[in-house]
């Protein structure tokens, strides 16, 4: 006695139907990664700071924004540049967040976005 085996869906679908299933399904995946709202998406701020005298100013940033980034590695990962002249700050690429962890902090003067100015 031979037993018949039943097709599945897949041995009668077309190579077309297969991508079509796994186009729509990664748009789906896409679609709920962009509504969660715990993905916050980081974006460069300015970060002014009330360094100590005596202090190296690049060694003073990493540290402060190795307190809200949990490591120094993260947080040299993170700054773009250091201001140590006029101003004692550094411009980090962080979330909304986390920038307003560091708003919080005593070191912290304020904190705000990188905006592009355009000059006439």
């Amino acid at each position: 006695m031979r037993l018949k085996r039943r097709k599945t869906l897949f041995q009668h679908s077309s190579p077309r139907l297969l991508l079509l299933l796994a186009l729509v399904s990664l748009e789906i995946l896409m679609a709920e990664e962009s509504t969660n709202p715990g993905a916050e998406e980081a974006t460069v701020q300015i970060v002014y700071v009330d360094r100590p005298e005596g202090e190296d100013p690049e060694e003073f940033h990493i540290r402060v924004l190795a307190s809200v980034l949990g490591s120094e590695a993260a947080a040299k990962e993170a700054v773009i540049y250091h201001y140590k002249h006029v101003a004692s700050g550094f411009s980090a690429k962080i979330t909304p967040k986390q920038a307003e962890e560091l708003s919080k902090k005593s070191e912290v003067i304020e904190v705000v976005p990188d905006m592009a100015v355009q000059l006439h």
